[in-house]
């Protein structure tokens, strides 16, 4: 098995929000991507995920109330705002939003996990980019 250079990786591509699968380990993908912007609001039901900042600026908003409809607006907001090195872990469940400036981020999650959660979105949904043999 060969090894992946992150930084190459990186130095790869340009595109935003489409993520690249650099490992597995056990039942868990390691991803890499760069995100500009706001993601959409979304939970993963059933896996805990990990953020990992880079380089960049990203701001983590964990909503804390809700209005009814699960894809609707959170009426309450949390910030979470990572320094580069930071690693900040949202708990499965957890309606989340990434926003950001000109982020790199790593990663890890579930190996079956959609990077979209509960929320239809197909403008934003990707699968990720397997890297790990090119």
């Amino acid at each position: 098995m060969a090894t992946v250079s992150i930084p190459s990786t990186f130095a790869s591509f340009t595109e935003t929000w489409s993520p690249r699968l650099v490992a597995a380990v056990n039942d868990q993908h390691m991803k890499i991507a760069k995100i500009d912007g706001a993601f959409i609001f979304h939970a993963h039901p059933d896996s805990d995920e990990l953020f990992y900042l880079m380089a960049g600026e990203l701001t983590l908003e964990i909503a804390t109330g809700t209005q009814g409809d699960a894809e609707a607006e959170p009426t309450e907001v949390e910030a979470v705002v990572m320094k580069v090195g930071d690693v900040y872990v949202v708990p499965k469940g957890v309606r989340h939003r990434p926003v950001a400036k000109n982020a790199h981020i790593l990663m890890i999650e579930r190996n079956d996990t959609i990077n979209t959660g509960d929320v239809e979105d197909q403008e934003r949904r990707r699968d990720p980019l397997d890297v790990r043999n090119e």
